[in-house]
């Protein structure tokens, strides 16, 4: 993820930079640093964990205990990789 995918999720989840840090348990200042790119002269790069947290909240996951959620199945997609699907898709 970049800085222009990263505003453009936070932006598409109807979130202001206050928000999209408390949701991802950042400070305000590390949002804006992701959304320039920049950090004084020093390029920022958006860790895996934050990206993959985005994607969470995009999925309306808000918390996680480590336990399997059990309204989903799971199904393959290309690469062997797989990801998560409600019952209804499923089917």
């Amino acid at each position: 993820m970049d800085s222009g995918g990263f505003k453009a999720w936070r932006k598409s989840l109807g979130l202001k930079q206050k928000e999209a840090a408390e949701k991802l348990g950042l400070k305000k200042r590390m949002i804006q640093y992701y959304e320039t790119g920049r950090r004084g002269s020093k390029k920022v790069v958006i860790p895996k964990t934050v990206e993959l947290a985005c994607y969470a909240l995009s999925m309306g996951v808000e918390g996680f205990d480590g336990e399997p959620r059990t309204d989903t199945a799971v199904a393959p997609l290309t690469g062997g990789r797989k990801a998560r699907l409600s019952r209804k898709e499923a089917a």
